[in-house]
């Protein structure tokens, strides 16, 4: 007979989302367990940026230093993406001295930024250090839902009894499947792909110089070299044709000569450490929530790679399903918050795909910068970068407010104005915190210096008098009126000035779905 184990939430998936979401609910205060089939976490980086929010939310876990410090250091380094025929053909100095200075578009909006480019596999070391918990080596079966929770079966026999099932487990996700639930969207996009995490000395050609990718132009070797740690570690990834190659035909000599090609220098000492297929895809589930299971990360939505919009969009499906579940299981919250789930972050998840898509047929509209740039944006139908990962707003039944228009798609901070829907504006405040800081996954009430009567009208919820004038002004408060912010850090309701007693009272009963 296998062993019975019982927790609150059981995540299929221990990737990057996986364990956000798991270390995200335990800070919550909420038994959850991640598994995944891996016997081990992986060493090949699949993705390397990390956005700005979701390094706000690597600051509320309290482990951003450590993921700094796993950061490729791109301190005063203004290359990003340019093209050679090889590495040694590309004159890094002269394309420094080119390209423009690298913009600071996120330092007033976001309370830190990181240094450069991070592996995955060195954010999910720190988020397991920090205490995520997970099991590897265990492979989720089946499962069955009933009114009170999931059982599920895992291969070595052990049944495992939660209240819920979030589904992190990737593109072909068990847990979706035995949902019964599809997917839209283009699917497969373009030629399958190889991507190789190698070993070499290069130091030589990029003369302390990183970057974000090289595109290899050279027709023996066409791909993109992208630097790991800026030292030894490197991903080269290319196209292939599967009418004329499989994926097996790909020999570690022919790898080697590829890369060899690639880098301009056919003597090159190197170790290939791992070789991974991979193909681009958009797809998007047709719904993100069945009963007492909940899709995350790419079960829920597979995000082409331009933009770094794939991996970041899926921390935040966990921080916002997170908070979500806790309200509910500690009975705080009504179960018709957790509709709200797949009503906010599934427009996201579009939004994101769309503008990954378009970035895929011209990657030049996500690089381009000032006037220039934003017409172009503008004339496509694309979002400046920012706007895509902070500046989204939600629509549902944990927002009370006017249905959400956005100011800019190209100015993000005019997005972040304080709208109900909207991400809290970050403001430094004389005691070195950040408003975001006053949040840190509580209820909060954030009033202007004559709006003190906002703070005793929720006793059991956090209150701060805000005095920056500035801020009050773009949060759209003034003097006395208070912004409802959720746990996550989102505005659930706004007054811009004094109002009725028992408005902010019911805003926040309407947004936890209180009966």
């Amino acid at each position: 007979m296998g062993t019975h184990m019982r927790t609150d939430v059981l995540i299929t998936g221990a990737g990057t989302v996986g364990l956000c979401t798991a270390l995200m609910l335990a800070r919550q205060g909420v038994s959850a367990l991640a598994i995944d089939r891996a016997a081990a976490p992986p060493v090949h980086p699949r993705a390397m940026g990390i956005g700005p929010r979701t390094v706000e939310l690597l600051r509320e876990l309290e482990i951003v230093d450590v993921v700094d410090a796993a950061c490729m250091d791109m301190t005063g380094s203004n290359l990003q993406m340019f093209s050679a025929p090889t590495l040694a053909e590309a004159d890094l100095d002269a394309l420094a001295a080119a390209a423009p200075p690298r913009t600071a578009e996120f330092d007033q909006l976001t309370p830190r930024a990181l240094r450069g480019t991070c592996p995955q596999h060195e954010l999910d070391t720190a988020l397991l250090a920090a205490g995520a918990p997970a099991e590897f080596g265990a492979e989720l079966l089946s499962y069955q839902q009933d009114d009170a929770g999931v059982t599920a079966m895992l291969r070595d026999g052990r049944e495992v009894r939660a209240r819920y099932l979030v589904g992190a487990d990737g593109a072909r996700s068990t847990v979706r499947a035995a949902a019964g639930i599809g997917t839209t969207g283009p699917g497969a996009l373009g030629q399958p792909l190889v991507s190789v995490l190698f070993h070499a000395d290069l130091s030589d050609l990029t003369g302390g110089h990183t970057f974000i990718v090289c595109d290899i132009t050279t027709p023996e070797a066409p791909g993109g070299l992208l630097p790991v740690d800026g030292h030894f570690k490197w991903i080269y990834h290319f196209r292939y044709d599967p009418a004329a190659d499989s994926f097996e035909d790909f020999t570690t000599q022919r790898i080697e000569e590829r890369i060899r090609a690639a880098t301009g220098k056919s003597q090159l000492e190197l170790e290939i450490v791992s070789v991974l297929p991979w193909q681009a895809r958009g797809a998007v589930a047709t719904a993100f929530r069945s009963g007492r299971v909940f899709l995350a990360g790419d079960a829920a939505h597979v995000i082409p790679p331009v933009g770094a919009f794939g991996m970041n969009t899926g921390v935040a499906d966990g921080h916002n399903l997170a908070w979500k579940l806790a309200a509910v299981l500690d009975g705080s919250a009504g179960p018709g918050l957790l509709d709200t789930y797949e009503a906010e972050r599934r427009p996201v998840a579009l939004t994101a795909m769309e503008q990954a898509m378009a970035r895929l047929a011209d990657p030049s509209l996500h690089w381009a910068r000032g006037p220039e740039g934003a017409e172009r944006r503008a004339a496509a139908g694309v979002l400046n970068a920012p706007v895509v990962h902070l500046g989204y707003r939600y629509d549902s039944g944990a927002v009370i407010g006017p249905e959400p228009v956005l100011p800019s798609t190209e100015d993000v901070e005019l997005d972040l104005d304080g709208a109900p829907g909207s991400r809290l504006p970050h403001a430094w405040l004389a005691d070195g915190r950040s408003t975001l800081d006053l949040v840190r996954g509580r209820f909060t009430v954030l009033a202007g210096p004559d709006g003190e009567q906002w703070l005793k009208e929720l006793p059991e919820v956090d209150g701060h008098v805000i005095e920056d004038r500035a801020w009050l002004r773009r949060a759209g408060i003034g003097e006395s009126g208070a912004l409802l912010v959720r746990p996550d850090g989102f505005v659930g309701w706004r007054a811009t000035q004094a109002g009725e007693p028992g408005a902010l009272t019911e805003a926040y009963r309407r947004i936890l779905h209180r009966s």
